[in-house]
């Protein structure tokens, strides 16, 4: 699969809303998003860090979250189901094949 040809501007513009929309919406749990889409709220986390190079998985994730990852959970994660955790499994062993 090629690169999509995104300006950066435009990259930077639509991931800051993605970012804002998930902090906004806080009932979407990360592991439907793992189930649904193959990533969450944490994976978003380390390719920023990642990208970045001098952010820390501890910042990065603050930076996605709007708080402290422990606040957060705190606040707005609700204990998983075996169906959601079987969803996001084979959801998972998708991106393994896309990588």
């Amino acid at each position: 699969m090629s690169e999509p040809v995104i300006n950066d501007q435009a990259a930077a513009a639509a991931f800051r809303r993605l970012v804002r929309h998930l902090q906004h919406r806080t009932d979407a749990q990360n592991v439907d998003l793992m189930g649904l889409a193959g990533f969450c709220r944490n994976c978003l986390a380390d390719w920023l860090a990642e990208a970045d190079g001098a952010m820390d998985k501890d910042t990065a994730r603050e930076a996605i979250y709007g708080m402290p990852y422990a606040e957060w959970k705190a606040k707005h994660q609700t204990e998983a189901t075996p169906v959601q955790l079987a969803r996001m499994e084979e959801s998972v062993a998708k991106n393994k094949a896309s990588h």
